[in-house]
């Protein structure tokens, strides 16, 4: 199972297109964890599982559970859960919702962590990255209880630094 992960693309259309186009033939699963700031029928979003954030004003959720591959997915923005403090509401969220990996946004800043037991992956920006140069997004690739992240740049370089293998294995 292999999903491509966006967040925070505040209005970019062409950088959408190129992602989704690079990956379309190895993915499952497109998620953009919202700041689109496009409309909800733009061509570009359409591959993309999309949730609303903080700067969106079109009629997207703002949160969606998706399952695939029998691993259950909780995307949202964050910023209602206060994730630019903790990750502790939107912990708590996930649990509720039985989730095994969470994808949000709101804070421009890439990153992966493991709490218990799940599986928490901010993709960081590809418009405004915060904590790093490179404008980023994630891939998430899962196979027999293991789950790799891989974090690009927007033009599809590899940022080798920030690749991560853990366990989807509750503890």
């Amino acid at each position: 199972m292999k999903a491509i992960i966006v967040s925070d693309s505040h209005g970019l259309t062409d950088e959408l297109a190129q992602i989704a186009a690079r990956h379309r033939h190895e993915a499952d699963l497109f998620i953009h964890c919202g700041d689109s700031e496009l409309a909800v029928e733009a061509e570009e979003i359409a591959p993309f599982a999309v949730v609303r954030g903080n700067c969106d004003w079109a009629a997207f959720p703002n949160e969606r559970m998706v399952e695939a591959a029998g691993i259950r997915f909780l995307i949202t923005h964050g910023h209602l859960y206060g994730v630019k403090t903790s990750l502790s509401r939107l912990s708590d969220r996930a649990e509720e919702a039985g989730a095994d990996v969470i994808c949000f946004g709101h804070s421009h800043l890439a990153g992966v962590e493991k709490m218990g037991g799940r599986l928490f992956i901010n993709p960081g920006s590809i418009a405004l990255p915060r904590g790093r140069t490179e404008k980023t997004y994630a891939v998430l690739s899962i196979d027999g209880g293991r789950a790799h992240v891989q974090f690009y740049d927007v033009s599809g370089r590899p940022i080798a630094e920030m690749e991560r293998t853990v366990s989807l294995e509750r503890t």
